[in-house]
């Protein structure tokens, strides 16, 4: 065990911007926090609310919410639903996602959606060019006591050399049944490529109490394989795939 914590601790020095935040594990997102007497496999229901956006692009709030989703469905850790900002039953409760919820609104949430946890949060930023970046803010909230589950505050910027080497090694596993070449999957990558990479690495931070602890491999690329992303000009913004 000894040796083992020793290894964890070399990484986190070695590998930039992967830090040891929670016990035993190199977490794939630089920040965020995993309530230990919590096990998220009993949650059941988690409802999403779309995320409020504080980036100057109105589409990302409901692209961001819908990749999450997807990302969330695919851990398998609990069942997601997606309550959309102009859901009439989510405007009545008046929900702020930057102030903490009183003990009557949890009661209202947990009611009104019939859910047992909440997962809120906001688009902190985002910038296409000249290199794509998101910015996250999310809280997951126990609807029984108000306990906090998990939450999380990261920043992914295509220009951060670790979080280049990341976004090679999600391509590479979405492209093993395609012929395309990975290199220019990397090149061509779009907005949304990378909110679904971005979902993916939140997602990847949600473990049950029985999941082992991941360990990232920040292994540097090649000349060739390094990843060489176009700027784009604000003309060229496109959030959806052809």
């Amino acid at each position: 065990m000894n040796s083992a914590r020793t290894i964890l601790l070399l990484l986190s020095i070695f590998l930039p911007g992967c830090r040891v935040l929670c016990k035993d594990a190199v977490p794939t997102a630089g920040h965020y926090y995993l309530n230990p007497d919590k096990d998220l496999s009993s949650v059941g229901k988690v409802a999403l609310l779309e995320l409020d956006n504080n980036s100057s692009y109105p589409q990302m709030a409901p692209d961001v919410t819908e990749a999450l989703f997807q990302a969330l469905q695919k851990r398998q850790i609990f069942s997601v639903t997606i309550v959309r900002r102009n859901d009439a039953a989510r405007r009545s409760l008046q929900l702020n996602s930057s102030c903490p919820y009183t003990f009557q609104q949890l009661s209202d949430i947990r009611r009104t959606f019939k859910c047992n946890a909440v997962l809120a949060g906001t688009i902190t930023e985002f910038q296409p060019y000249p290199h794509m970046v998101i910015g996250l803010r999310l809280k997951l909230v126990d609807l029984k006591d108000g306990q906090l589950l998990w939450a999380l505050e990261q920043v992914w910027d295509t220009a951060d050399k670790t979080t280049e080497y990341r976004t090679k090694d999600y391509f590479r596993r979405q492209v093993r049944s395609d012929s395309t070449p990975l290199r220019e999957h990397l090149t061509a990558v779009s907005p949304i490529k990378f909110i679904k990479f971005v979902a993916h690495d939140v997602s990847e931070t949600l473990r049950d109490g029985s999941a082992k602890p991941a360990v990232i491999t920040c292994d540097s690329p090649s000349k060739d394989e390094m990843p060489k992303y176009k700027s784009r000009q604000r003309g060229d913004v496109d959030f959806r795939e052809k």
